[in-house]
């Protein structure tokens, strides 16, 4: 791999090998599918509430002035139906949110607004090879009501925790209500893309110079080309969607999302349409290779068969003169001369060499 790829691949691991303090009051605790329930009113986090009833009824007893952030990872149908009747959400996007497997996509249903983002993490190996993963993705999705975000997370990457803090550091940005936290969602999912955009870039770049190097119909492997391809196709099943929800976030007024929120969605939107293209260009890219691959496959073969018929033509005469001598008859050319032999070991000598620098020659040898 290339320097540059070198250097890609170390400040991936510092961004994401670090470990998760869950002793902050932004982090994860284990064993709940409730990640957090969080008071935010003017922008500045409040008090812990003992429950997510309590933290609700806490906010709108102020009159709107600020929202709750529940995060819950991965919840059972049970789990979450406490809290879509405490919300008021719609039947239809809480299966959605339970059972995942769902599109990108943004869905209004009356005051509360569904989105749905794919994340996608990059999977870290040391060779690509026929079975390498190279892309693993989860789902995002998010209720954004008028006091409230619930965001449900589907994945074992894509932790909200660190986006959570950056928000908590930026109070005037956290201050502009739950669009703020979906913008921000948003926004975070398509910087992963971009990441992982220049990581598969290092495959990328690995898979071309060993097809284009001088020994690439041997080193090179049409399994890694097709399974590079294989998660190249799931990346893509993840991005390409998500652009026209984010346009009508950024385009459509929707009253859910203040029209200042909307700025910024088109903003995420320009960086999505980025992604795209350079996927776009990955999988053209990819073809071309695989085409230059067996290409040079198709000449090898074509190669070696000449080597083949070249020898078999110089193996020919030999066979051909021993056959003619080996039939016994008593009157044949030259048959009791003394040096009948040796003659016919030059004829055939020399007929090899003649015909075996003609095909050198012609460079079937």
């Amino acid at each position: 791999m290339s320097m540059v790829g070198n250097l890609r691949k170390v400040a991936r691991l510092a961004r994401g090998g670090g470990q998760v303090d869950l002793s902050h009051p932004a982090r994860s605790p284990l064993g709940s599918a409730v990640v957090n329930c969080v008071i935010y009113r003017d922008g500045v986090r409040q008090e812990a509430a003992s429950s997510v009833e309590e933290a609700v009824a806490r906010v709108r007893k102020h009159g709107g002035r600020g929202f709750v952030w529940l995060g819950l990872h991965e919840p059972t149908e049970t789990e979450f139906t406490r809290v879509a009747d405490l919300f008021g959400l719609h039947p239809l996007a809480v299966e959605d949110a339970v059972h995942a497997h769902q599109r990108p996509k943004v869905e209004q249903y009356g005051d509360i607004l569904f989105a749905v983002f794919k994340s996608v993490a990059y999977v870290e190996h040391e060779e690509l090879t026929a079975t390498s993963e190279v892309v693993d993705t989860g789902e995002i999705m998010v209720f954004t009501g008028t006091d409230f975000v619930v965001t449900v997370r589907h994945a074992s990457h894509g932790s909200l925790g660190p986006l959570r803090e950056d928000l908590e550091a930026d109070p005037e940005q956290l201050a502009k209500g739950p669009a703020a936290v979906l913008h921000a969602i948003a926004d975070h999912v398509v910087d992963d893309y971009l990441s992982v955009t220049d990581a598969v870039q290092d495959d990328m770049d690995q898979v071309e110079s060993d097809v284009f190097s001088p020994q690439g119909s041997k080193t090179a492997d049409a399994g890694r080309i097709y399974q590079l391809k294989r998660e190249l196709l799931e990346f893509k099943r993840a991005v390409v969607p998500l652009g026209r929800p984010l346009h009508a976030l950024a385009t459509r007024p929707m009253r859910a999302v203040d029209p200042e929120i909307q700025a910024y969605f088109r903003d995420v939107a320009d960086h999505l349409d980025r992604v795209t293209e350079q996927i776009t260009a990955f999988d053209a890219l990819l073809d071309s290779v695989l085409q230059a691959h067996l290409a040079q496959v198709s000449v090898g073969q074509n190669e070696d068969m000449r080597k083949i018929t070249a020898w078999a033509a110089i193996i020919a005469v030999p066979t051909m003169v021993c056959g003619v001598y080996g039939m016994n008859f008593d009157h044949m050319p030259e048959l009791h001369w003394r040096f009948g032999y040796p003659l016919a070991l030059a004829v055939i000598a020399l007929a090899c060499v003649v015909i075996h620098r003609g095909f050198k020659r012609n460079g079937w040898l």
